[in-house]
Protein backbone atom coordinates (compact mmCIF):
# COMPACT_ATOMS: atom_id res chain seq x y z
CA UNK A 1 0.00 0.00 0.00
CA UNK A 2 1.18 3.33 -1.28
CA UNK A 3 1.16 6.09 2.18
CA UNK A 4 2.31 8.66 0.42
CA UNK A 5 -0.12 11.65 1.05
CA UNK A 6 -1.42 13.28 -1.53
CA UNK A 7 -0.10 16.85 -3.13
CA UNK A 8 -1.04 19.85 -1.40
CA UNK A 9 -3.20 22.69 -2.87
CA UNK A 10 -2.04 25.43 -4.33
CA UNK A 11 1.46 26.92 -5.62
CA UNK A 12 4.19 24.71 -7.00
CA UNK A 13 4.15 21.57 -4.92
CA UNK A 14 7.46 20.26 -3.86
CA UNK A 15 8.41 16.68 -2.76
CA UNK A 16 10.69 16.96 0.46
CA UNK A 17 12.38 14.55 2.14
CA UNK A 18 13.10 15.69 6.05
CA UNK A 19 15.83 13.77 8.67
CA UNK A 20 15.46 13.87 12.24
CA UNK A 21 16.58 11.64 14.63
CA UNK A 22 14.19 12.46 16.97
CA UNK A 23 10.73 13.89 15.49
CA UNK A 24 7.60 13.67 18.50
CA UNK A 25 6.44 12.00 20.12
CA UNK A 26 10.01 11.41 20.29
CA UNK A 27 12.52 14.34 21.64
CA UNK A 28 11.96 17.87 22.58
CA UNK A 29 11.88 21.25 21.09
CA UNK A 30 13.40 20.42 18.01
CA UNK A 31 11.32 18.02 17.07
CA UNK A 32 8.13 19.79 17.96
CA UNK A 33 9.11 23.17 16.08
CA UNK A 34 10.28 20.54 13.13
CA UNK A 35 6.05 19.11 12.88
CA UNK A 36 5.04 22.28 13.52
CA UNK A 37 6.88 23.39 10.15
CA UNK A 38 6.71 20.24 8.61
CA UNK A 39 2.17 19.94 9.28
CA UNK A 40 2.19 23.25 7.86
CA UNK A 41 4.22 22.60 4.53
CA UNK A 42 2.26 19.86 3.81
CA UNK A 43 -0.88 21.96 3.18
CA UNK A 44 0.74 22.90 0.02
CA UNK A 45 3.96 20.36 -0.66
CA UNK A 46 4.52 16.32 -0.28
CA UNK A 47 6.24 15.62 2.98
CA UNK A 48 8.21 12.65 3.81
CA UNK A 49 9.94 12.21 7.79
CA UNK A 50 12.66 9.76 8.33
CA UNK A 51 13.14 9.24 11.51
CA UNK A 52 14.14 6.84 14.78
CA UNK A 53 11.54 4.27 16.19
CA UNK A 54 10.71 3.10 19.24
CA UNK A 55 9.38 -0.06 20.49
CA UNK A 56 4.85 0.86 20.41
CA UNK A 57 5.73 3.12 17.17
CA UNK A 58 4.48 2.16 14.20
CA UNK A 59 6.86 1.95 11.63
CA UNK A 60 5.29 4.11 8.94
CA UNK A 61 2.20 5.69 9.07
CA UNK A 62 0.28 8.89 7.83
CA UNK A 63 -0.02 11.58 10.60
CA UNK A 64 -1.28 15.07 9.85
CA UNK A 65 -1.11 15.30 5.97
CA UNK A 66 2.84 13.86 5.79
CA UNK A 67 4.56 10.65 5.77
CA UNK A 68 6.70 9.00 8.55
CA UNK A 69 8.67 6.57 8.16
CA UNK A 70 10.38 5.14 11.53
CA UNK A 71 13.78 3.53 11.44
CA UNK A 72 15.02 0.85 14.63
CA UNK A 73 17.74 2.22 16.82
CA UNK A 74 19.69 0.66 19.82
CA UNK A 75 18.67 1.43 23.16
CA UNK A 76 16.08 4.14 23.15
CA UNK A 77 14.37 3.49 26.46
CA UNK A 78 11.97 6.72 26.82
CA UNK A 79 10.07 9.48 24.50
CA UNK A 80 11.66 12.79 25.76
CA UNK A 81 15.37 11.74 25.89
CA UNK A 82 17.96 10.21 23.22
CA UNK A 83 20.74 7.63 24.50
CA UNK A 84 24.08 7.67 23.15
CA UNK A 85 23.50 4.31 21.42
CA UNK A 86 20.54 5.24 19.93
CA UNK A 87 21.87 8.30 18.49
CA UNK A 88 24.89 5.96 17.07
CA UNK A 89 22.74 3.69 15.41
CA UNK A 90 20.51 5.71 13.65
CA UNK A 91 23.64 6.55 11.44
CA UNK A 92 23.49 3.06 9.79
CA UNK A 93 20.36 1.97 10.69
CA UNK A 94 19.08 5.96 8.52
CA UNK A 95 21.11 4.71 5.71
CA UNK A 96 20.48 1.00 5.27
CA UNK A 97 16.68 0.57 6.49
CA UNK A 98 15.89 3.82 5.53
CA UNK A 99 17.48 4.16 2.33
CA UNK A 100 16.20 0.86 1.10
CA UNK A 101 12.39 2.13 1.77
CA UNK A 102 13.53 5.42 0.09
CA UNK A 103 13.74 3.93 -3.10
CA UNK A 104 10.30 4.05 -3.54
CA UNK A 105 10.02 7.71 -3.58
CA UNK A 106 10.44 10.87 -5.77
CA UNK A 107 11.80 13.86 -4.15
CA UNK A 108 13.64 17.23 -5.29
CA UNK A 109 14.91 18.35 -1.95
CA UNK A 110 16.24 16.99 1.68
CA UNK A 111 15.65 19.36 4.49
CA UNK A 112 17.63 17.92 7.92
CA UNK A 113 17.16 19.03 11.58
CA UNK A 114 20.58 18.87 13.83
CA UNK A 115 24.16 18.49 11.97
CA UNK A 116 25.00 15.31 14.46
CA UNK A 117 23.29 13.20 15.02
CA UNK A 118 21.66 13.42 11.95
CA UNK A 119 23.81 14.96 9.78
CA UNK A 120 26.20 12.72 8.35
CA UNK A 121 24.26 10.19 7.43
CA UNK A 122 21.47 12.72 5.68
CA UNK A 123 24.57 13.76 3.61
CA UNK A 124 25.14 10.86 2.22
CA UNK A 125 21.46 9.92 1.74
CA UNK A 126 21.12 13.04 -0.29
CA UNK A 127 24.73 12.59 -2.06
CA UNK A 128 23.02 9.20 -3.17
CA UNK A 129 19.09 10.49 -4.05
CA UNK A 130 21.67 13.34 -6.52
CA UNK A 131 19.13 16.36 -4.49
CA UNK A 132 20.13 19.59 -2.97
CA UNK A 133 20.52 19.48 0.76
CA UNK A 134 19.03 22.01 3.61
CA UNK A 135 20.41 21.61 6.99
CA UNK A 136 18.38 23.40 10.17
CA UNK A 137 20.64 23.71 13.11
CA UNK A 138 19.12 23.73 16.44
CA UNK A 139 21.59 25.08 18.80
CA UNK A 140 22.59 21.85 20.98
CA UNK A 141 23.88 20.40 17.91
CA UNK A 142 26.82 22.49 18.10
CA UNK A 143 26.91 23.79 21.64
CA UNK A 144 25.37 22.54 24.73
CA UNK A 145 27.43 23.73 28.20
CA UNK A 146 26.08 21.28 30.34
CA UNK A 147 27.09 18.16 28.47
CA UNK A 148 31.25 16.78 28.31
CA UNK A 149 30.26 15.40 25.26
CA UNK A 150 29.07 18.31 23.56
CA UNK A 151 30.29 18.66 19.94
CA UNK A 152 32.10 22.33 20.70
CA UNK A 153 34.08 20.08 22.37
CA UNK A 154 35.19 17.19 21.58
CA UNK A 155 37.15 16.84 18.73
CA UNK A 156 35.68 14.34 16.27
CA UNK A 157 32.31 15.47 17.01
CA UNK A 158 33.68 18.81 15.92
CA UNK A 159 35.21 17.62 12.82
CA UNK A 160 31.83 15.63 12.10
CA UNK A 161 29.65 18.95 12.40
CA UNK A 162 32.31 20.78 10.59
CA UNK A 163 31.80 18.30 7.27
CA UNK A 164 28.21 18.69 7.85
CA UNK A 165 28.09 22.29 7.70
CA UNK A 166 30.24 22.15 4.91
CA UNK A 167 28.46 19.69 2.94
CA UNK A 168 24.98 20.85 2.39
CA UNK A 169 23.66 23.73 0.10
CA UNK A 170 22.17 26.00 2.99
CA UNK A 171 22.74 26.28 6.62
CA UNK A 172 19.63 27.89 8.59
CA UNK A 173 20.16 28.77 11.87
CA UNK A 174 16.89 29.97 14.18
CA UNK A 175 18.44 32.69 16.35
CA UNK A 176 21.70 34.74 16.15
CA UNK A 177 23.20 32.85 18.60
CA UNK A 178 23.51 29.68 17.33
CA UNK A 179 25.13 31.01 14.02
CA UNK A 180 27.65 32.78 15.54
CA UNK A 181 28.24 29.78 16.87
CA UNK A 182 28.97 28.10 13.56
CA UNK A 183 31.54 30.54 13.33
CA UNK A 184 32.84 30.62 16.65
CA UNK A 185 33.24 26.72 17.18
CA UNK A 186 33.54 25.61 13.66
CA UNK A 187 35.23 28.28 11.79
CA UNK A 188 33.11 27.58 8.74
CA UNK A 189 33.54 30.08 6.38
CA UNK A 190 30.06 30.37 4.69
CA UNK A 191 26.55 32.01 5.10
CA UNK A 192 24.32 31.00 7.37
CA UNK A 193 20.54 31.81 7.03
CA UNK A 194 18.03 33.10 9.77
CA UNK A 195 14.75 31.52 9.81
CA UNK A 196 13.83 32.32 13.43
CA UNK A 197 10.99 29.36 15.19
CA UNK A 198 7.11 30.26 14.79
CA UNK A 199 4.04 28.82 16.78
CA UNK A 200 0.70 28.15 16.71
CA UNK A 201 -1.77 30.28 17.57
CA UNK A 202 -3.30 27.88 20.87
CA UNK A 203 -6.82 26.80 21.65
CA UNK A 204 -7.27 25.88 24.91
CA UNK A 205 -10.00 26.04 27.93
CA UNK A 206 -9.30 27.98 30.95
CA UNK A 207 -8.85 26.24 34.01
CA UNK A 208 -7.77 27.64 37.39
CA UNK A 209 -5.07 26.75 39.80
CA UNK A 210 -7.20 24.03 42.14
CA UNK A 211 -8.34 22.66 38.73
CA UNK A 212 -4.88 21.97 37.60
CA UNK A 213 -3.55 20.53 40.95
CA UNK A 214 -1.32 23.66 42.44
CA UNK A 215 -4.00 24.86 45.25
CA UNK A 216 -4.19 27.78 45.80
CA UNK A 217 -0.51 29.99 45.99
CA UNK A 218 -0.22 33.85 46.00
CA UNK A 219 1.84 33.84 42.92
CA UNK A 220 2.89 30.72 40.49
CA UNK A 221 5.98 30.74 38.57
CA UNK A 222 5.80 27.58 36.02
CA UNK A 223 8.83 26.38 33.64
CA UNK A 224 8.64 23.94 30.57
CA UNK A 225 10.69 21.63 28.92
CA UNK A 226 12.46 18.58 29.65
CA UNK A 227 14.27 17.73 32.75
CA UNK A 228 17.95 17.44 31.56
CA UNK A 229 20.98 19.60 33.47
CA UNK A 230 21.33 22.01 30.90
CA UNK A 231 17.89 23.02 31.80
CA UNK A 232 19.65 24.73 35.07
CA UNK A 233 16.59 23.44 37.60
CA UNK A 234 18.75 22.80 40.55
CA UNK A 235 19.02 26.87 40.00
CA UNK A 236 15.51 27.58 39.66
CA UNK A 237 14.51 25.00 42.87
CA UNK A 238 17.45 27.64 44.66
CA UNK A 239 15.04 30.69 43.86
CA UNK A 240 11.97 29.21 44.98
CA UNK A 241 13.41 28.94 48.67
CA UNK A 242 14.23 32.00 48.76
CA UNK A 243 11.14 33.50 47.29
CA UNK A 244 8.99 31.49 50.29
CA UNK A 245 8.37 34.23 51.76
CA UNK A 246 6.05 35.42 49.10
CA UNK A 247 3.87 32.74 49.18
CA UNK A 248 4.97 31.50 45.53
CA UNK A 249 4.71 28.47 44.20
CA UNK A 250 6.53 26.88 40.94
CA UNK A 251 5.43 24.22 38.40
CA UNK A 252 7.36 22.65 36.46
CA UNK A 253 6.24 20.80 33.31
CA UNK A 254 7.80 17.97 31.29
CA UNK A 255 9.85 15.06 32.47
CA UNK A 256 13.27 13.70 31.75
CA UNK A 257 16.06 11.75 33.50
CA UNK A 258 16.86 14.43 36.25
CA UNK A 259 13.01 14.17 37.78
CA UNK A 260 13.60 11.99 40.78
CA UNK A 261 16.77 14.11 41.49
CA UNK A 262 15.16 17.41 41.78
CA UNK A 263 12.15 15.80 43.24
CA UNK A 264 14.40 14.54 46.15
CA UNK A 265 16.38 18.17 46.05
CA UNK A 266 13.30 19.74 47.11
CA UNK A 267 12.59 17.54 49.67
CA UNK A 268 16.09 17.87 50.75
CA UNK A 269 15.36 22.29 50.97
CA UNK A 270 11.95 22.01 52.53
CA UNK A 271 9.51 22.78 49.30
CA UNK A 272 8.33 19.78 48.09
CA UNK A 273 5.54 21.05 49.22
CA UNK A 274 5.08 24.16 46.94
CA UNK A 275 6.95 22.69 43.83
CA UNK A 276 4.54 20.72 41.48
CA UNK A 277 6.03 18.34 38.82
CA UNK A 278 2.84 17.43 36.58
CA UNK A 279 5.04 14.87 34.16
CA UNK A 280 4.52 15.75 29.87
CA UNK A 281 1.10 17.32 29.19
CA UNK A 282 -0.56 17.80 26.19
CA UNK A 283 -0.58 21.21 24.50
CA UNK A 284 -3.96 22.08 25.85
CA UNK A 285 -2.96 21.04 29.69
CA UNK A 286 0.43 23.05 28.82
CA UNK A 287 -1.49 26.41 27.80
CA UNK A 288 -3.57 26.15 30.66
CA UNK A 289 -0.91 25.94 33.35
CA UNK A 290 0.96 28.83 31.48
CA UNK A 291 -2.16 31.03 31.81
CA UNK A 292 -2.54 30.07 35.05
CA UNK A 293 0.54 31.51 36.03
CA UNK A 294 2.10 34.83 37.14
CA UNK A 295 5.43 34.30 35.46
CA UNK A 296 7.30 32.16 33.54
CA UNK A 297 10.96 31.52 34.77
CA UNK A 298 14.08 29.35 33.40
CA UNK A 299 17.57 28.99 34.72
CA UNK A 300 18.54 27.12 31.52
CA UNK A 301 22.70 27.28 31.03
CA UNK A 302 21.59 27.75 27.18
CA UNK A 303 18.66 27.90 24.73
CA UNK A 304 19.52 27.64 21.15
CA UNK A 305 16.08 29.48 20.15
CA UNK A 306 13.67 29.15 23.52
CA UNK A 307 10.37 28.42 21.47
CA UNK A 308 8.37 27.95 25.09
CA UNK A 309 9.30 31.78 25.89
CA UNK A 310 6.84 32.80 22.59
CA UNK A 311 4.80 30.11 23.88
CA UNK A 312 4.78 31.50 27.88
CA UNK A 313 4.46 35.45 26.22
CA UNK A 314 1.31 34.22 23.95
CA UNK A 315 0.20 33.13 27.27
CA UNK A 316 0.12 36.18 28.35
CA UNK A 317 3.32 35.85 30.95
CA UNK A 318 6.50 37.95 31.66
CA UNK A 319 9.25 35.53 31.42
CA UNK A 320 12.63 35.71 33.71
CA UNK A 321 15.07 34.11 32.45
CA UNK A 322 19.23 33.86 32.31
CA UNK A 323 20.20 36.37 29.10
CA UNK A 324 22.63 33.80 27.17
CA UNK A 325 21.01 32.09 24.29
CA UNK A 326 18.71 32.31 21.31
CA UNK A 327 16.18 33.64 23.36
CA UNK A 328 18.17 37.26 23.64
CA UNK A 329 16.92 38.09 20.19
CA UNK A 330 13.27 38.44 21.62
CA UNK A 331 13.43 38.67 25.27
CA UNK A 332 14.15 42.45 25.88
CA UNK A 333 15.02 43.08 29.83
CA UNK A 334 12.45 45.49 31.16
CA UNK A 335 10.20 45.33 28.39
CA UNK A 336 9.39 41.60 27.97
CA UNK A 337 10.17 40.48 31.60
CA UNK A 338 13.54 40.82 32.79
CA UNK A 339 17.16 39.06 31.96
CA UNK A 340 19.92 38.46 34.28
CA UNK A 341 23.69 37.06 34.36
CA UNK A 342 23.94 33.13 33.50
CA UNK A 343 24.40 32.00 37.19
CA UNK A 344 23.45 34.71 38.83
CA UNK A 345 20.76 33.42 41.13
CA UNK A 346 20.44 36.32 43.85
CA UNK A 347 19.84 38.76 40.68
CA UNK A 348 17.28 35.98 39.03
CA UNK A 349 15.17 36.45 42.73
CA UNK A 350 15.62 39.75 42.70
CA UNK A 351 14.45 40.40 39.47
CA UNK A 352 11.19 37.85 40.16
CA UNK A 353 10.39 39.70 43.56
CA UNK A 354 10.49 42.80 41.87
CA UNK A 355 7.90 41.55 38.95
CA UNK A 356 5.76 39.45 41.51
CA UNK A 357 5.03 42.71 43.66
CA UNK A 358 4.47 45.31 40.68
CA UNK A 359 1.08 43.95 39.20
CA UNK A 360 1.07 47.07 36.71
CA UNK A 361 4.58 45.99 35.16
CA UNK A 362 3.87 42.68 34.98
CA UNK A 363 0.60 43.42 32.83
CA UNK A 364 1.97 45.93 30.49
CA UNK A 365 5.15 43.33 30.02
CA UNK A 366 2.44 40.61 29.16
CA UNK A 367 0.99 43.00 26.58
CA UNK A 368 4.82 43.62 25.07
CA UNK A 369 5.35 39.87 24.90
CA UNK A 370 1.99 38.44 23.28
CA UNK A 371 3.08 41.51 20.12
CA UNK A 372 5.92 40.50 19.80
CA UNK A 373 5.21 36.55 19.97
CA UNK A 374 2.50 37.62 17.05
CA UNK A 375 5.09 38.01 14.72
CA UNK A 376 6.59 34.50 15.41
CA UNK A 377 3.88 32.77 13.46
CA UNK A 378 4.84 29.27 12.54
CA UNK A 379 2.83 30.44 9.22
CA UNK A 380 5.77 33.06 8.79
CA UNK A 381 8.06 30.35 9.22
CA UNK A 382 6.87 27.76 6.76
CA UNK A 383 6.52 30.86 4.08
CA UNK A 384 10.22 31.64 4.76
CA UNK A 385 11.25 28.36 4.44
CA UNK A 386 9.37 27.58 1.29
CA UNK A 387 11.04 30.80 -0.15
CA UNK A 388 14.32 28.93 0.95
CA UNK A 389 13.66 25.72 -1.16
CA UNK A 390 12.51 27.83 -4.19
CA UNK A 391 16.17 29.58 -4.20
CA UNK A 392 17.55 26.12 -3.44
CA UNK A 393 15.92 24.22 -6.27
CA UNK A 394 17.32 27.27 -8.58
CA UNK A 395 20.61 26.81 -7.57
CA UNK A 396 21.06 30.27 -6.88
CA UNK A 397 24.89 31.20 -5.88
CA UNK A 398 25.09 32.31 -2.43
CA UNK A 399 27.20 35.20 -3.49
CA UNK A 400 24.22 36.36 -5.02
CA UNK A 401 21.77 36.57 -2.23
CA UNK A 402 21.46 40.25 -0.99
CA UNK A 403 19.95 39.36 2.21
CA UNK A 404 19.56 36.39 4.75
CA UNK A 405 16.38 34.87 5.14
CA UNK A 406 13.80 36.08 7.87
CA UNK A 407 10.07 36.21 9.09
CA UNK A 408 8.46 38.97 7.85
CA UNK A 409 8.14 41.32 10.54
CA UNK A 410 10.76 39.82 12.65
CA UNK A 411 13.34 42.28 12.01
CA UNK A 412 11.68 45.06 13.85
CA UNK A 413 12.04 42.99 17.29
CA UNK A 414 15.91 41.53 16.07
CA UNK A 415 17.14 45.16 14.86
CA UNK A 416 19.35 45.39 11.67
CA UNK A 417 22.12 43.53 14.00
CA UNK A 418 20.79 40.56 12.53
CA UNK A 419 22.26 41.19 9.34
CA UNK A 420 26.12 41.03 11.25
CA UNK A 421 28.09 38.35 10.77
CA UNK A 422 30.66 37.92 13.70
CA UNK A 423 34.32 37.51 13.38
CA UNK A 424 34.73 33.50 11.63
CA UNK A 425 38.27 32.79 12.91
CA UNK A 426 38.27 31.85 17.17
CA UNK A 427 40.10 29.23 18.86
CA UNK A 428 38.03 26.70 19.76
CA UNK A 429 37.48 26.12 24.16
Amino acid sequence: MDLLPPPGAGGNTVRILMINYEYPPLGGGGGVIHRATAVELATRHEITVLTSGMSGLPREEVQDGLRILRVPVLGRRGLPTASIPSMLSFFASSLVDGGWRLRRGSFQLVHTHFAVPTGPSAVLLARALGLPHVLSIHGGDLFDPSKKLSPHRVAPLRAAVRWVLRSVDRVVAQSRNTRQNVYRYYGVNREVDLIPHGIPRPSFRPASRAELGFGDPKFLLVTVGRLVRRKGLGQLLEAVVRLRDTGTALAIVGSGPQEEELRRRAAEMGIADCVFFTGAVDEERKYQILAASDLYVSTTLHEGFGLVYLEAMQAGLPVVSYGYGGQSDFLRDGETGALVAPGDVAAFVLAARGLLQDPASRERMARRGGEVASLYSIGACARAYERLYEETLKDLPGASRKELIVCPGVESVLGRSFREVPERSVKVT
